[in-house]
């Protein structure tokens, strides 16, 4: 019996995130800093008995054919990677719940295609695989997202990426030094609020505003940019306190995109935080619910008037590494 299982990292969106959309780097290149984190999205693939295609997801789907597999990024895998259907089962886990801002889908999408290549003995780059994932989510599925997760997934680490107005990505490491990576660690907090949403639905307003043209979206993605490019030279000069205050301004600026990244709930929160040791921060990914991260200088009074607020901490360290296969 055949078993392959790989894993993907999940990941921080540090700054730049929105311009990573084709409707903004179609009027300008996108420029995004994602560091991958120790939470991970699991897929395993094995051959089972019989020639059927086995699922197991948050649902469990059996069919006779990849056409009528119900999951779509799955259904769009198999096809575009010509599966037989010789028989196959495909199971999924993630350490963290979708919808909570950490790129959840690039990282199952990566983890998929990595899983059923191996499983038909084929290799693929990182760079090839962050390329082919986004081909299926964003080409293939029309999905209104960016490319930064599955970039980020495929690689690990600590990322500057840019997207040009062709589509191509370019990424290079963010230069930090041991020690301003384990201040960061050390100044880093995050909060899951208990609140869950697609981010697909949160981001078709930008995206839609943006290939419009409308000058707002326009000039607040632009200014998120520039922000993205502040909170590189930051942290690569090891300044973790500036990169908070930094994080401050760029939480802002994202608040006043669309209604739907905060609520009032969500700024009371953020209020308390500044009040009681943050020095900045933000809803992570789309926003609207998933998690809170926090840059701070009193971390134990942080923790402690969010934890009675009713949030709940998750310890986080970063990830080096990309996709991987971890049983073959």
């Amino acid at each position: 019996m055949i078993v392959i299982i790989t894993r993907s990292p999940l990941r921080i969106s540090l700054g730049g995130g929105g311009t990573d959309l084709p409707s903004f780097y179609a009027h300008e290149d996108g420029f995004v800093l994602s560091a991958a984190i120790n939470k991970y999205v699991y897929v395993s693939v094995s051959n089972p008995f019989f020639k059927n295609i086995f699922l197991k997801y948050s649902q469990i789907e059996e069919s006779s054919s990849v056409n009528n597999i119900k999951h779509p990024i799955i259904r769009e895998t198999l096809k575009i990677l010509n599966y037989q259907n010789t028989g196959i089962e495909i199971s999924t886990h993630a350490d963290v719940p979708a919808g909570t801002g950490l790129g959840s889908s690039g990282s199952f999408t990566t983890a998929l295609i990595k899983a059923v290549m191996q499983f038909q003995m084929q290799s693929i780059s990182a760079s090839e695989l962050a390329k082919m994932a986004c081909h299926i989510e964003i080409d293939i599925l029309g999905e209104p997202i960016g490319k930064q997760d599955q970039y980020i997934a495929a690689l690990g680490g600590f990322q500057c990426m840019t997207f040009s107005k062709n589509g191509e990505v370019k990424t290079e490491n963010l230069k930090l030094s041991t020690e301003t990576v384990s201040a960061l660690k050390e100044s880093m907090t995050f909060f899951y609020t208990g609140i869950n949403r697609s981010a697909s639905e949160i981001l078709k307003d930008q995206h839609t505003r943006s290939l419009k043209s409308e000058s707002e979206m326009l000039k607040s993605l632009r200014e998120t940019k520039s922000i993205g490019y502040k909170i590189k030279d930051t942290l690569e000069k090891g300044d973790v306190e500036e990169f908070g205050k930094t994080l401050n301004e760029h939480w802002k600026i994202k608040r006043a995109r669309s209604a739907e990244i905060s609520s009032e709930y969500f700024d009371n929160i953020y209020k308390t935080a500044l009040n009681n040791g943050a020095i900045g921060g933000k809803l992570l990914g789309a926003g609207g619910g998933g998690f809170f991260m926090f840059v701070s200088d009193d971390k134990r009074k942080l923790k402690k008037i969010l934890l009675e607020k009713g949030l709940q901490e998750i310890d986080v360290n970063f990830e080096f590494e990309g996709t991987k296969v971890l049983l073959a």
